[in-house]
């Protein structure tokens, strides 16, 4: 069993917020948008950390970081990209990758909107963690968590850490 925290759309703000959960990862997994190389430097400080970059991410975090990833992790395969849709609504180059890959699990981030929702088409669980960084328009910061375990889900929950507009960056919040 592996327990993850996923991330996505930092756009170069890693709140202290967000550390309880992921230190209590085995895994941090970020869905794009990182923003500052350092976001990625101090993820990887404090677990095992799998990354895709999104379309604010310059060509230092490129040159780290895969557009996709696809990979297994304790019998689940998975893949994760940051823009890509959502079932029913692929875009052309995520649904080639779901029909060749046939992964359990889809994760991208990009929209700012948590979703978590079965493509019953595909045979997956699709995955948006929403935003936890401060650019943007959500409303509230969001990560999830889980388990894995035997190419199953288990004890997903859906985390609020607060309103966007309420983190104060002169103070370092």
């Amino acid at each position: 069993m592996k327990k993850i925290a996923l991330i996505s759309d930092t756009h170069s703000y890693l709140g202290d917020d967000t550390l309880p959960f992921l230190e209590e990862a085995d895994e941090i997994w970020h869905g794009g948008d990182i923003g500052d190389p350092k976001v990625l430097d101090r993820l990887e400080s404090i677990k095992p950390t799998r990354s895709v970059y999104g379309n604010i991410d310059d060509k230092d975090l490129r040159q780290r970081i895969k557009l996709n990833e696809i990979w297994d992790c304790e019998g689940m395969k998975v893949f994760m990209t940051h823009i890509g849709g959502y079932p029913e609504r692929y875009t052309k180059r995520v649904s080639k990758i779901i029909k060749e890959e046939k992964p359990n699990l889809y994760i991208c981030g990009h929209s700012h909107i948590l979703k978590v929702m079965p493509d019953k088409t595909n045979g997956l669980l699709h995955m948006n963690p929403g935003a936890c960084g401060v650019v943007g328009f959500h409303k509230f910061r969001t990560i999830l968590t889980f388990e894995v375990a035997n190419g199953k889900i288990e004890n997903l929950n859906a985390v609020e850490l607060g309103l966007r507009s309420t983190v104060n960056l002169e103070r370092g919040d």
